[in-house]
């Protein structure tokens, strides 16, 4: 009938103008999502662009293999000269070690004159010493602050007169058994010697010279006595470091030398490492000290070639210590196969430990 003809029609008219309007819908809707899926591809590719250009360019300017070859070879710097090594686990910084000691091998003792040029024999470059004032306006070359630990003396060092020094044994506290013997009791005798002893012992050779305390005085005798003594410590290449107040005034005493407080360095360093990937030498480097663990030389911007070259530009030395370890005291190398995780092209210092084993190594 036509009225169910119509019905019919009208429905179906309907139906079709609703399915149109979704598929419309459907369309505009896919086309919408598929072109912002194309803008994100593109914005996602561009941002991957730009960020593997700038890898690229500071890629560049920290690429060891652009900078050129630095000039020279690493320099082995003595720590105490030879000496008897110590079981470091857990040392304090006031412990005696003296009686941690090795089994001795040898009646060599630390900051002596024998110490000094047996290390030089053994192949070091540089010899460092530590230096403490006496009573009577002297100064002698000795580690510790007191005299307990290692000598038959008591009390603290700078309490003492020369003579009263020079008579003491330095060998009388050294134990490897923890205290039940003492093996280098009577060998060490009268051999703490005078600065200037030091200096005569090592007409040619650099020395590094140690500040134990933080008075500045102590830097004018030392440039004093070295002064003195004609030594030109700029021209051999002495080296001057401790706390900040003697390292400041040492500076002014005798400009043209390398000196650095810890402080300094330790700034230098974490500075380099935070911020040296951009290029930039930081102000905490300059004419000072960056020292860098073994296990921590891929921390280093730029290392070897590159680094070298930057720290070269501000007059700072590089020094490679041993392997860092948090819980431990830190030091220098003390096994000769250590000197292999060393770039070859390094010609900066290299802090040791036991030199009668690592300088002949170097030498091979």
């Amino acid at each position: 009938r036509p009225e169910s003809a119509n019905g019919q029609g009208l429905r179906s008219g309907a139906g079709d103008i609703g399915s149109r309007v979704i598929a419309a819908r459907n369309k505009i809707h896919a086309e919408s999502f598929g072109g912002n899926e194309m803008q994100l591809s593109k914005r996602k590719k561009q941002i991957i662009g730009i960020l593997l250009l700038i890898l690229a360019v500071f890629s560049l300017i920290n690429a060891s293999w652009l900078a050129p070859t630095p000039v020279g070879k690493p320099k082995l710097m003595a720590h105490r000269g030879v000496y008897h090594l110590y079981d470091k686990t857990g040392v304090g910084r006031d412990d005696c070690t003296a009686i941690r000691i090795k089994p001795p091998e040898h009646d060599i003792f630390e900051n002596t004159v024998r110490s000094m040029q047996i290390a030089v024999g053994k192949g070091a470059d540089m010899v460092e010493v530590d230096i403490a004032p006496t009573k009577d306006g002297a100064m002698v070359l000795f580690h510790d602050w007191t005299l307990d630990c290692r000598t038959d003396g008591e009390g603290e060092t700078r309490d003492k007169t020369l003579a009263e020094l020079k008579a003491l044994d330095v060998g009388y506290g050294y134990s490897a058994d923890g205290g039940k013997t003492y093996p280098l009791r009577g060998k060490g005798i009268g051999q703490m010697p005078t600065l200037q002893e030091g200096l005569a012992a090592l007409p040619k050779t650099p020395i590094l010279f140690n500040f134990k305390s933080n008075d500045a005085d102590e830097a004018d005798e030392l440039a004093a006595i070295i002064k003195a003594s004609g030594r030109d410590s700029a021209k051999l290449g002495d080296g001057f470091y401790g706390a900040q107040a003697p390292v400041d005034r040492i500076r002014k005493l005798m400009p043209g030398t390398w000196a650095f407080s810890k402080d300094e360095a330790k700034a230098c360093t974490k500075a380099y490492v935070a911020t040296g990937w951009t290029g930039i030498v930081p102000g905490a480097c300059k004419g000072t000290a960056l020292f860098i663990p073994l296990n921590y030389q891929w921390t280093m911007w730029g290392w070897p070639n590159r680094l070298i070259s930057r720290m070269e530009s501000v007059g700072a030395k590089v020094i490679v210590f041993g392997p860092y370890d948090k819980d431990n005291a830190n030091g220098g190398l003390t096994e000769p196969q250590q000197l292999g995780d060393i770039p070859e092209s390094f010609n900066g210092y290299v802090w040791v430990e036991d030199i009668s084993a690592v300088g002949p190594a170097l030498r091979r």
